[in-house]
């Protein structure tokens, strides 16, 4: 078995709306082409030994506990390979339930589908998956420790932390979307104006100069004493000489932990004599330049929670510990208590293993231990000196008991140290007492502490201190989203986004689009290129200068990837016309109108579809959509207009020569068709088409009725404008037009705009495009000797795998089919093929160019006039 092809989805997409990460691969199968499970000997047996918590997995109808009937009444082992790549993920701490499993159109080939929890997790279940269900159909042993333990560190390198996931999980619950800026945690919440960015818990509100203050524990320490609060009394060192002097001023015991340290690293707690000071002096040093040597304060470990200027949560934490029963050695109680099943790898579970690391040695070394000694019954054994989650430690939640005196000092501190997030180390005998009562202290302020310990303590009540965050970054009513509209279909997607940007932006909104040429920020080409999957989606999404996304997307990046955001407030289709089948497993027209359907199906419930109602396949996706439906036609009477409108929908339809909306039983007139220029005075039936969507999503954006008047009136077809949409050029003797249509739909369009005009001579310069079937070519060959007088074939640069003769050769049976005395011209070079009709353009004629490089054939074409022109002038 092998894997043929593995796309990475990020959004919704054709395979899943509902399940956005999903990882898809298509396999071959090879020798198990024609063999079922139950086919083979023992392959249950060994699968339930390797993978005994497969049991829970649900057959195909849902069953629970129902995969290992499936697999004894025979499947397929692509489906296998589907369930053992979710049950290595969910092994490493990853819970992944979405899969299915598809044949594919090529005889011994599967789709295998399912979720993952990061990226690279995904990818290596995958091809371990593969490689461990054949080791299982062939006999062969299989391994598990390497890939659960690769798995493993995956998660731990890329997944959020505790604390990272809270926030998203409580902003995403309140509909807020988040984008993932980097490894390393630093998430975007909301999109451009709008947005807000927090890495861990600390939030583009944090000030530097606070977490500045709170790294450095000295200048923290006298800050807080300045201001009455209690702090244990100590000193900063940097050398052996200096440690003896602050021991003879503080005596014993004490703590010893770097200046700049967090997260309990480099600390020694309790020292009761020299050798001891100095070891941990040397630990420390590990760490910081400067070390702090302080009184150690005696008591239990409590944490306490300040957000936005507020006491939120307060935890016990407790050292890693074991307590013995008179018959186990330490290390025996260590592997007992981590077969607790709060217990994981780091921060997989609610607890973390504990590990006995150079630090637990140290302390079993001075109380004269080992990890084989046994511990008397009853007797508690700290194996941490720092009570840190992250090592193995417990919290008990205790917010209910914090004594008011202790609330407002934190909220205090928080104050002072200027912390919009704040965690507080407090150590005392009872948090329920006032601390200056209790002899307690403040040991240190955190910037960036740690929510685990309240929202999974160990003991106590979960507390929510997320929702206090979210709070803080959108108060009540503050939004998080921009408009989104996105635009799909096979031809007119382009214009259609460019013109609503260009009616946006006359609105007076700070516009974000993209397109197949490029994206667009108020309108500033950043980034050239076809632009229209989820990566140029994101970029507009992320800037934060922009208040309205306009997003052209097209099938590649829908297949690829999946889509660069969950939700849109308007998608529209445009249509779906033969073009690309038979590339990225897209083989039929009903199976490209389901790519397409990715738009509509990821509108919010509050949005609107808007859908072509002329086209039978674009009308259907609307009985697949959770969302309001605005249809738009050609024809006013169109019995799917009518029908939709007397239920009290809403429609734009060209009628009697206008641009007008149906609403209810009202019809609202927005413009002359005639009198819009992109219709080239109404030639250009195909842009009607896609003024009709933009009119639909400029009203349902609520724009009034003159300024979307206005924006079709002022949007002016250009190469600046719409480069290789409709440019054209009016040569004294004849014209040109430049067009980037590449498929038969596109091509027949600009026929039927030709068919208006009065030319003597109509000459195409067409090519195929090399990713296309034969039948795509003969097509385009075809309909172009149906609509010219005259045919140049041309190739493009780039032939996408095909040879010149595969290309052509189709192409120019189509037009000897229908037209065999046509004259057609073969110019390979389309430069070259250009220069040739301009120079040999009759009076009267008309040239439509059908370009690959839209930029360079205007430059050629306009350098062309330029030279015609001056002609005229000396004459």
């Amino acid at each position: 078995m092998k894997i043929t092809d593995l796309r990475v989805m990020r959004g919704p997409n054709y395979w899943s709306i509902k399940h956005p990460k999903i990882i898809v691969i298509k396999l071959t199968l090879d020798d198990f082409s024609q063999k079922l499970t139950n086919e083979i000997p023992h392959f249950l047996q060994r699968l339930k030994k390797t993978f005994p918590g497969m049991k829970s997995h649900r057959s195909t109808e849902g069953v629970e506990g129902g995969f290992f009937k499936t697999v004894e009444e025979g499947t397929t082992l692509g489906h296998v390979v589907q369930h053992v790549a979710l049950e290595l993920q969910t092994m490493a701490g990853m819970e992944c339930g979405y899969g299915r499993c598809y044949p594919a159109r090529e005889e011994g080939q599967l789709y295998v589908v399912f979720s993952y929890q990061e990226e690279r997790a995904g990818e290596h279940a995958a091809y371990t998956a593969v490689r461990m269900t054949e080791a299982l159909a062939r006999g062969e042993k299989v391994r598990l420790f390497d890939d659960i333990s690769r798995l493993h560190q995956i998660r731990e390198d890329e997944y959020f932390g505790p604390s990272t996931y809270s926030i998203i999980s409580e902003a995403v619950s309140r509909g807020i979307p988040y984008i993932r800026l980097n490894r390393h945690s630093l998430i975007q919440l909301g999109y451009g104006v709008y947005q807000r960015r927090i890495q861990a818990t600390m939030t583009c509100k944090t000030a530097c100069f606070a977490v500045e203050i709170a790294g450095d524990k000295k200048a923290t320490k006298d800050m807080l004493d300045e201001a009455g609060i209690p702090v244990p009394r100590g000193t900063t060192v940097s050398s052996q000489e200096d440690l003896k002097k602050a021991i003879n001023w503080l005596g014993f015991p004490l703590v010893i932990k770097p200046l700049d340290g967090n997260h309990g690293k480099g600390a020694t707690i309790n020292i009761m004599n020299l050798k001891d000071a100095q070891k941990g002096f040397t630990e420390a040093k590990r760490f910081s330049e400067g070390v702090i040597v302080e009184q150690y304060i005696q008591g239990f470990d409590f944490r306490l929670l300040v957000i936005n200027g507020k006491f939120v949560a307060a935890a016990k934490r407790t050292p890693a510990m074991v307590k013995g029963d008179g018959s186990a050695t330490v290390k025996q109680l260590i592997d007992k208590e981590n077969r607790d099943p709060r217990r994981g790898i780091g921060h997989e579970k609610v607890l973390t293993k504990i590990k006995i690391d150079k630090h637990t040695r140290n302390i079993l070394k001075a109380q004269n231990l080992t990890s084989k000694s046994v511990l008397p019954a009853g007797e508690v054994l700290y194996l941490k000196s720092t009570a840190n989650i992250s090592t193995g430690g417990t919290a008990t939640d205790v917010t209910d008991l914090v004594d008011p005196y202790n609330i407002l000092m934190a909220e205090r501190i928080a104050g002072l140290i200027g912390l919009d997030i704040c965690g507080i180390d407090v150590m005392t005998t009872d948090i329920a007492i006032p601390l200056n009562e209790a002899r307690g202290a403040v040991l240190e302020v955190n910037a960036a502490p740690g929510f685990r310990m309240h929202i999974s303590p160990t003991f106590g009540l979960a507390r929510n201190v997320a929702e206090p965050v979210i709070d803080m970054l959108f108060p009540h009513g503050k939004s998080s989203r921009i408009p989104i509209i996105a635009v799909t279909g096979t031809n007119g997607k382009t214009t259609t986004t460019r013109l609503i940007a260009h009616m946006v932006k006359a609105k007076g909104y700070q516009v974000g689009y993209t397109t197949t040429d490029g994206i667009y920020i108020q309108d500033k080409l950043l980034e050239k290129g076809d632009t229209t999957g989820s990566y140029s989606a994101e970029f507009v999404l992320k800037d934060p200068t922009v208040n309205f996304a306009v997003l052209e997307c097209a099938r590649g990046g829908l297949l690829r990837s999946g889509l660069g955001f969950q939700q849109c407030d308007i998608g529209i289709v445009t249509n779906v016309s033969s073009d690309h089948l038979g590339l990225r497993d897209i083989h039929t027209l009903d199976e490209l109108a389901q790519v397409k359907a990715v738009i509509p199906k990821s509108v919010s419930k509050d949005g609107y579809a808007i859908l072509n109602a002329d086209d039978d396949l674009v009308f259907a996706m609307a009985d697949e959509v959770d969302c309001k439906v605005a249809f738009f036609s050609m024809d006013e009477s169109n019995p799917r207009i009518l029908k939709h409108i007397a239920k009290g929908g809403l429609a734009a339809v060209f009628e009697n020569g206008y641009i007008s909306i149906f609403k209810n039983s009202y019809k609202i007139r927005i413009d002359r068709v005639a009198d819009v220029p992109l219709t080239f005075g109404g030639k250009a039936k195909f842009n009607i088409q896609n003024i009709l969507a933009a009119v639909l999503a400029g009203y349902i954006s609520h724009f009034e009725i003159e300024d979307i008047k206005t924006a079709l009136r002022t949007f002016i077809p250009s190469p600046a404008k719409t480069p290789g949409r409709m440019n054209l050029f009016k040569f004294p003797h004849f014209d040109v037009l430049i067009d980037y249509a590449h498929n038969v739909g596109g091509l027949m369009a600009i026929g039927e705009f030709m068919n208006e005009l009065d030319a003597t001579k109509k000459i195409g310069i067409i090519a195929g495009v090399g990713d296309r079937r034969s039948e795509d070519f003969y097509e385009i060959g075809r309909v172009a000797g149906e609509i010219f007088d005259e045919v140049i074939v041309r190739l493009d640069a780039d032939l996408r795998g095909k040879t010149a003769e595969e290309i052509v050769g189709p192409i120019m049976q189509g037009i000897e089919d229908v037209a065999p005395d046509k004259p057609v011209k073969l110019i390979p070079e389309e430069m070259r093929a250009i220069a040739y009709a301009l120079e040999h353009g009759e009076h009267g004629s008309f040239i439509a160019i059908f370009t690959e490089d839209v930029q360079e054939s205007v430059k050629m074409v306009e350098s062309f006039k330029v030279i015609q022109d001056r002609k005229i002038l000396v004459e």
